[in-house]
């Protein structure tokens, strides 16, 4: 095992290395909220349904919603369980389905979060996706090991405040890396 990895990614970031063509994937990046020997899950922060918003979301689960909610981008959070929602929430964690992933950041599904968050009583900062990313045991070491993501420590800034279409690049140049020098071969600058 390459010693140079991580024992746990949660709570890091993956940013996409500029070569990896999968479209589910070109220029992403992923908040890891989970990262155990059984696999590992994250949360795309920067891709958005291209036409679905909150009222769209809120209408069909019948939740009463604000006209500031009904205008909630819905991200697309991969391409795992994409009729499940999840939220990527700063405070406050104490809803009935959430996970603390670390002192800052929790992933919560509850119908409690969403009808806080419809009503503008929700966390400040959140992300509201559909889908998630899903690695099975040991893939996302692999993937890591052929040079596909680089990996950072999560960023409250780059995942909540950062404009979603400038978060690639923020995050490779919070790494101190131009993407345009970047090779895509390990062990090659």
């Amino acid at each position: 095992m390459n010693d140079h990895l991580p024992q746990s990614l949660k709570g890091q970031l993956l940013v996409a290395m500029p070569g990896l063509g999968d479209p589910n994937f070109f220029q992403t990046v992923i908040f890891m909220s989970e990262h155990t020997d059984d696999g590992a899950v994250g949360i795309v922060l920067n891709r958005t349904h291209p036409v679905l918003k909150g009222e769209m979301l809120f209408r069909e689960l019948k939740i009463n919603h604000t006209k500031e909610a009904g205008d909630i981008p819905i991200h697309v959070g991969g391409p795992v369980h994409l009729n499940e929602i999840y939220i990527l929430h700063g405070a406050p964690f104490g809803w009935e389905s959430t996970l603390r992933v670390n002192r800052a950041v929790a992933l919560s599904n509850s119908i409690d979060i969403l009808k806080a968050i419809a009503m503008n009583k929700g966390p400040e900062d959140f992300v509201l996706a559909l889908g998630c990313a899903g690695w099975g045991p040991g893939q996302i070491e692999g993937e890591l090991r052929q040079n596909v993501w680089l990996t950072m420590p999560g960023s409250e800034r780059l995942l909540f405040k950062t404009p979603l279409n400038m978060r690639w690049e923020a995050a490779m140049k919070k790494m101190g890396i131009d993407p345009l020098l970047l090779s895509n071969e390990a062990g090659h600058a």
